[in-house]
């Protein structure tokens, strides 16, 4: 962050990302929708992310605190094991693939993100977690198709996969010209504190 051409305020929030392999299985399941429903504003697939903590707009020199933040939480929290299933949407707008697995595990990741961030003097609204992979969006005249491919996304189950890091990620604020762009400001390693015989090792869904 200490490169001049930062921008001053970024758009922040802490997340997970499945692996590659786990989003080529969704998107292949994904091929009929993208083909049937061009009009759908769709993300980009190295965009997917589970959010665990969204921050919103927070000034640059806001970003170090977290990172010595997010590294402790990262260290001491065990990789989960989760899966992509199924589809659903957010008032017939916004389309997602739902997350199965060690949900207990990523309630609890989520709830200790947020302390932390508040505890570095952040506040933002503490909306309830509903683990979701945002996928797309319809436009205003468009109110028929994120339902629709909702329930074609009904019957969808990814394989089982573990979390790799915790990710803390920022994008433009979306007030310029062009599509919001993420990236990884830091990304930590999960449970590289956690000791052999802890308990933490994931089992599959």
């Amino acid at each position: 962050m200490d490169d001049p051409s930062e921008p001053s305020i970024l758009r922040v929030f802490v997340a997970l990302a499945p692996p590659d392999d786990a989003k080529d299985e969704l998107a292949r399941a994904l091929q009929p929708a993208y083909a049937g429903y061009p009009r759908l504003r769709w993300n980009r697939i190295e965009d997917w992310h589970i959010t665990l903590a969204f921050l919103g707009e927070l000034p640059a020199t806001a970003v170090p605190p977290l990172r010595s933040a997010l590294a402790g939480a990262a260290a001491s929290h065990p990789a989960l094991c989760l899966r992509l299933r199924g589809g659903g949407h957010f008032d017939e707008r916004l389309l997602w693939s739902g997350i199965d697995g060690d949900l207990e595990g990523l309630h609890q990741l989520a709830a200790d993100v947020r302390d932390l961030v508040r505890s570095c003097g952040i506040e933002f609204r503490n909306r309830p977690l509903q683990p979701h992979l945002t996928l797309a969006r319809s436009r205003r005249d468009d109110p028929a198709s994120v339902p629709q491919v909702a329930a074609d996304l009904a019957g969808f189950t990814g394989r089982p996969w573990r979390t790799e890091r915790l990710h803390l990620v920022g994008s433009n604020t979306g007030r310029g010209p062009g599509p919001i762009r993420y990236r990884d400001i830091e990304a930590w390693r999960l449970g590289a504190g956690v000791q052999a015989g802890d308990g933490g090792a994931p089992t599959a869904p």
